[in-house]
């Protein structure tokens, strides 16, 4: 074999086994978890509404739809503090019987509205189910306070790793530890909400009583979890 050929194979085995002198054993390697968690009252209410008709004529029922929505939306508009969008909205046809001939059309348009000021858009819904109907209502923890939350948890998370880790380095006898890795992870999960019942839609639609609400909670959490290894006199 030649000199070049020599230094060649030389400098490729050195190179390969350079990964493995670079990397150092780890011993007394332990993996650990914490979670803490809170319970965070919601402080956003959606609520979506729509109206529904029937009719031969597809042009007529088209109009009669539209009309009924810009009038709720005029009203919706008027109520400081409550975010007004419209939803979906669709038509389909309706079958003879034998469902061979279209004998009419129905359409559905829906209005959602969404605000932090419960009692507002209590009132609002209830006003509004006297031409509309109620598709639904449901309650949410809005993205700010959600964030603060989840700071103060990340940071009591944090700290709940360490004291484990603390507990777990001095039990197994060791001196101390060295963190080799953490990660965070958050979640959130909904308790059940208020749905309104077919029969209170009915009153509150015939009466214009405003809805009462229960907004409910969710459950926010951290999770930490990681690998320690403890340090041995």
């Amino acid at each position: 074999m030649s000199s070049l050929s020599r230094l060649s194979l030389l400098a490729l085995f050195t190179c390969a086994s350079l990964p493995a002198l670079a990397e150092e054993p780890r011993y007394n390697q332990v993996s650990l978890r914490s979670e803490v968690s809170q319970e965070v009252g919601h402080d956003r209410m959606q609520v979506t509404l729509y109206t529904e008709a029937q009719d031969s004529d597809p042009a007529r029922l088209a109009k009669k739809v539209t009309e009924t929505l810009n009038s709720a939306l005029g009203k919706a508009r008027q109520s400081q503090g409550v975010t007004v969008s419209q939803g979906s909205r669709g038509s389909y046809p309706v079958y003879e019987e034998k469902g061979q001939k279209i004998r009419a059309w129905r359409e559905r348009a829906e209005l959602r509205l969404e605000s932090a000021d419960f009692p507002a858009l209590s009132q609002l819904t209830g006003e509004l189910l006297q031409t509309l109907n109620m598709g639904g209502m449901s309650f949410s923890v809005s993205d700010a306070l959600r964030k603060r939350h989840e700071d103060e948890l990340l940071r009591q998370a944090v700290q709940s790793f360490g004291a484990r880790a603390k507990l777990t380095s001095e039990a197994l006898g060791g001196t101390g530890y060295r963190l080799v890795n953490l990660n965070l992870h958050s979640s959130g999960f909904p308790q059940p909400v208020y749905r309104a019942p077919a029969k209170m839609m009915m009153e509150a639609a015939s009466d214009a009583v405003a809805p009462q609400v229960e907004a409910g909670t969710t459950r926010i959490s951290i999770q930490a979890d990681g690998t320690i290894e403890v340090l041995m006199p």
